[in-house]
């Protein structure tokens, strides 16, 4: 019997048989009471034995984490809970030693995530990996309900969706005697016969299936190779990529906007005690944030617009807000708390976004757009793709793509091509947004960043 469905269904008078684990054990000589939980609700459910338990003095000295089959009847209880276990029984499956490292106590985050295989026991990390598992959900019920193809693109690729420089490279190559030719490596021995990486996007194949099913979209794990310790970036990481085919740039605003408060509003709906144990204990006003976003319009705003807005706000800056650059976390951050709401950035300069997005009519934009949430920044980007295949051979080169690589993707524009869309999503980013959670580390279960690589 999961202890959820004990919560849900059972009333005082029923039997119940649970199994999970002891979170905390306090014996008070006559008699003691244990926390109990099976992580199918954060909630714990309190177990009260007395002498006339058969074992009462193994129960006695039963420790944190210790694994338990307890059969007993709801009684009503004395405490904060609506009702609490009276035992028949208390069985011991697995015992657990004194020196269990998550005692019943406050721990840091930095211990935590060098006890990654024993943090998901903590309530912070159930009520954060339960929230992600449902927001997946959720991502998928959008898609699925609104017409949308999954389609699973590859990990192992040749094509340079965002710099190779930013890949991670696949060899079958000896790495102690590296075959050559004119001094560089022999990709031609390797398995593939060619020089391949681990994907950073899947949206270039993404696009490809666009044009036949019209509207599809992505959700899987990419990787990066960025030397960044930031909060917001790690080397490993889940993607959520749709492309739209017959989509202008307002067009999939509206599906991000949409999206977005499906997904918000669904994890609300379905991890409400989840949510308020994180707005307790984890991020203050969280629950009021996401309120905001599912009720509030969100606001859409030129990359120019932005700027000026910035530079007469009277705020002195650490970067100078420039009609040319990229915005700093201090101007998202403003720009949100200014509007109240989430912010749509769209129409950036050229020179500072992909090669693969569409140049507008004044030929020193891109119909590209960022969409910055209120207290965590960027959590999606996307843009209208380039179709004119002059402009877009011209940009291969300017950004010195190779185009052997990418020719098939190139010759869609060639084969019944059309206006299309498509924005990324960093999955660990929302889910960060949801719990409130600062430290992208703590909202994957096994973070790969700089240096480390560990379990």
């Amino acid at each position: 019997m999961d202890l959820i469905d004990v919560f849900k269904t059972k009333k005082i008078g029923d039997k119940v048989t649970l199994e999970g684990w002891v979170r905390n054990n306090r014996d008070q000589k006559e008699f003691g009471f244990i926390d109990f939980y099976d992580g199918t609700s954060i909630n714990t459910l309190q177990i009260v034995y007395t002498k006339e338990l058969s074992n009462f003095d193994e129960v006695c000295h039963i420790l944190a984490g210790t694994s338990l089959k307890v059969e007993g009847t709801l009684v009503e209880s004395n405490g904060k809970q609506e009702y609490e276990v009276k035992p028949d029984s208390i069985e011991v499956i697995g015992d657990c030693p004194a020196d269990y490292p998550i005692q019943p106590k406050r721990h840091t985050m930095e211990f935590l995530r060098s006890q990654a295989y024993l943090r998901p026991r903590t309530k912070t990390f159930q009520a954060v990996f339960k929230i992600r598992s449902v927001a997946a959900q959720a991502i998928h019920t959008y898609f699925q309900e609104h017409n949308y193809v999954y389609v699973h693109t590859p990990l192992l690729t040749t094509a340079d969706c965002e710099g190779s420089d930013q890949m991670f490279k696949v060899t079958t190559l000896n790495m102690n005697d590296v075959p050559k030719v004119d001094g560089k490596a022999d990709f031609s021995q390797d398995l593939f016969g060619k020089q391949t990486y681990i994907t950073g996007s899947g949206q270039l194949h993404g696009e490809t299936f666009a044009m036949a099913f019209k509207k599809i979209y992505t959700f899987g794990p990419t990787f990066r190779t960025e030397n960044s310790n930031t909060k917001t970036h790690a080397n490993e990481f889940w993607m959520i990529e749709p492309e739209m085919a017959f989509m202008h740039l307002d067009d999939l605003m509206n599906v991000e906007e949409e999206m977005l408060k499906f997904v918000v509003k669904d994890v609300m709906d379905k991890c409400a005690d989840e949510l308020k144990f994180l707005d307790s204990f984890v991020s203050k006003g969280l629950i009021e944030r996401l309120e905001k976003v599912v009720n509030n319009d969100f606001v859409k705003i030129t990359h120019h617009d932005a700027i000026k807005l910035l530079l007469e706000s009277g705020e002195k800056w650490e970067f100078t807000p420039d009609y040319e650059s990229d915005i700093a976390k201090e101007h998202e951050r403003w720009i949100t708390e200014h509007f109240g709401a989430p912010v749509f950035i769209y129409n950036w300069p050229k020179d500072i976004k992909a090669w693969y997005m569409k140049l507008n009519d004044d030929g020193k934009t891109v119909a590209a757009v960022d969409l910055e949430v209120p207290g965590s920044g960027e959590l999606m980007g996307g843009s209208e793709r380039e179709v004119d295949l002059e402009k877009l051979d011209e940009l291969v080169k300017i950004h010195g793509v190779d185009r052997e690589q990418i020719e098939w993707y190139l010759n869609l524009r060639k084969f019944g091509s059309c206006y299309h869309s498509g924005f990324g999503m960093g999955f660990e980013r929302l889910i960060m947004y949801l719990t409130g959670i600062e430290n992208i580390r703590d909202v994957i279960p096994y973070p790969r960043t700089p240096g480390s690589c560990e379990y």
